[in-house]
């Protein structure tokens, strides 16, 4: 069972099921009828939604809405060439905490894990049940499974540095967890890249673009020199074992579209509604 990492991860669950309702019932739901559906009052299911999105549950709802993501490129396009950054190779203040990170050798990568020790445990999270893995280095891996499934998520990560030893221990995890969704405000959360050169190379990229905004595929491609390679860039993008914290959901279509991810569109479309809510706020 995810652990609820604090008294917040009522909130968090109880906030998750009410994106649902939003999403599902969609623009013509009544503040009567979601807090209905909640059971709560209409103040007091106000009142709690927006000290958790910093918006109502109706400014939400547009946030949620497919049009969002075209809406999103007008207003809030980031050219990574100007994006304010620290470096590639240091650490940035993003996602309003400070995120510091290093990669895997190349040689070590190619030895899939092996002599690597990766811990893990499952949480609670604004996005729904999240299975997190890191090493002494830092989170390597953070897997959404409202869409995929536990079992599926585990699979996912696991296979990727199949030769590792892995470690159930949440509370080795829980302190970095507890930053990296906010339910503490103060420390970091350092990051170990597990990739190939130009998988960490787009993440890297990723971590430029602030949060609420976004920026598109072939944009990506040019930034990290692969400007002919959008779909190689993109399959990097998918790759992105370390999902929200590497905002590979703020990478979309020239066209608007939202693109894939790796742990399904709603997720996608939840995280992108949800950051643009903390910018209005």
């Amino acid at each position: 069972m995810p652990n609820d990492m604090s008294e917040d991860g009522y909130h968090f669950h109880v906030m998750r099921r009410a994106i649902e309702l939003i999403d599902g019932m969609g623009e013509q739901a009544t503040l009567e009828q979601l807090a209905n559906a909640m059971g709560m009052s209409p103040a007091h299911f106000q009142r709690v939604f927006s000290r958790w999105a910093g918006v109502s549950p109706k400014r939400y709802q547009q946030y949620l809405t497919l049009g969002h993501a075209k809406a999103l490129l007008t207003e809030r396009f980031t050219t990574l060439e100007t994006a304010h950054a620290t470096g590639l190779s240091g650490g940035g203040r993003l996602h309003d905490l400070f995120l510091r990170w290093e990669s895997m050798s190349p040689g070590d990568y190619a030895k899939g894990g092996a002599g690597l020790t990766i811990y893990w445990g499952w949480f609670e999270s604004p996005f729904g049940p999240a299975l997190v893995m890191g090493t002494q280095k830092g989170l390597c891996g953070i897997a959404f499974a409202s869409e995929s499934g536990t079992e599926a998520a585990f699979e996912d990560l696991f296979a990727r540095w199949p030769k590792a030893d892995y470690v159930e221990d949440p509370m080795f995890l829980r302190p970095w967890v507890l930053t990296a969704f906010g339910v503490q405000q103060e420390g970091e959360v350092p990051l170990y890249l597990i990739g190939s050169p130009l998988q960490i190379k787009v993440w890297e990229a990723l971590m430029r673009i602030p949060s609420g905004h976004v920026t598109t595929y072939s944009e990506l491609a040019g930034v990290v020199g692969k400007p002919k390679a959008v779909r190689a860039v993109g399959t990097a993008v998918g790759r992105n074992p370390i999902s929200y914290l590497i905002p590979c959901h703020r990478a979309l279509r020239k066209s608007g579209g939202l693109g894939g991810y790796h742990w399904g569109l709603p997720v996608k479309r939840a995280i992108l509604a949800w950051e643009a809510a903390r910018v209005e706020a």
